[in-house]
């Protein structure tokens, strides 16, 4: 799932290529890609992209009417869900490929195409009226907001770390792959909780998550074009990398699967040496 650093340099690459470029546009290619019904993707035709920005793992676009015309501000809102990915279609195409949800089309002959791999529809797009937060209304505080330190500084959760730093309503903008991350370099087992946690480790924690995603962001703006990778681990330091040495001690990693995910860790660094039993096996070992 593309998380906060992918969706952060993809904002920018499309702000620096298309701001200012007017919407021919918006073509629904998905029934259930669009999760709003008034404004209609009509009402973005002769818009002009005034920015492009992003809110936790939401590209964030706004438009304004162009001079001398009667339409209003608009701001859509694009989630690429597990699976979703952006193509940047220079010239647009008219052709509507497998998975496509929707093209947005501009009267100088390009495209940004959404769409996504495999069966699952989770990748959405919202049109909204400019200043309406949609679903960025429920989301946490991010990952540099005094909030996010406050929480896990001072917060008592029993919830499993690894699936609290995944909750968009505790933090957001990380999922599986920074987690898994950030976990490993604080040296935190995914299965242990917050509130078990001493001052040190809680800092460590902090620290680390920052860490993670500042060294994902840098590495993500080396990208050019789209999102269009059909997968965007390249750029993971421990996620679904089982197998491969760890970053931290060169020990063999592991990972713990789950049905539609796995949770890759260090025994050495985050479990005190031992192994964690595959719950498609077995149940955890704690």
């Amino acid at each position: 799932m593309p998380e906060m650093p992918q969706m952060q340099a993809l904002s920018e690459r499309i702000g620096a290529g298309f701001t200012g470029a007017a919407v021919e546009r918006l073509e629904v290619l998905g029934f259930s890609a669009l999760k709003t019904v008034r404004p209609s993707p009509a009402d973005l035709a002769g818009s002009l992209l005034a920015s492009a920005g992003r809110r936790a793992k939401y590209l964030v676009l706004d438009f304004e009417p162009a001079a001398g015309t009667s339409g209003v501000p608009l701001r859509l809102l694009v989630h690429l869900g597990n699976a979703g990915r952006l193509d940047v279609e220079e010239p647009a195409k008219a052709s509507r490929p497998r998975g496509a949800l929707a093209r947005l089309g501009f009267a100088d002959g390009r495209a940004l195409l959404v769409r996504e791999h495999g069966t699952q529809r989770k990748a959405g797009l919202w049109i909204l009226a400019a200043g309406d937060d949609g679903p960025l209304a429920e989301l946490g505080p991010e990952v540099e907001d005094e909030a996010f330190e406050r929480l896990l500084l001072e917060g008592d959760s029993t919830r499993q770390l690894h699936t609290l730093l995944r909750d968009q309503r505790f933090l957001a903008g990380v999922g599986r792959g920074y987690a898994d991350d950030a976990l490993n370099r604080a040296g935190l087992s995914p299965f242990t909780s917050l509130r078990a946690l001493d001052a040190a480790q809680r800092q460590s924690l902090v620290e680390a998550v920052r860490a993670a995603v500042a060294d994902g962001l840098e590495a993500e703006r080396t990208r050019s074009g789209g999102l269009s990778a059909a997968r965007l681990g390249d750029h993971f330091a421990v996620h679904n990398r089982a197998g491969e040495p760890c970053p931290r001690c060169g020990e063999r990693l592991q990972r713990v699967s789950f049905d539609s995910h796995e949770v890759a860790y260090c025994p050495r660094c985050q479990t005190k040496g031992k192994v964690l039993a595959d719950r498609r096996l077995s149940r955890l070992l704690r």
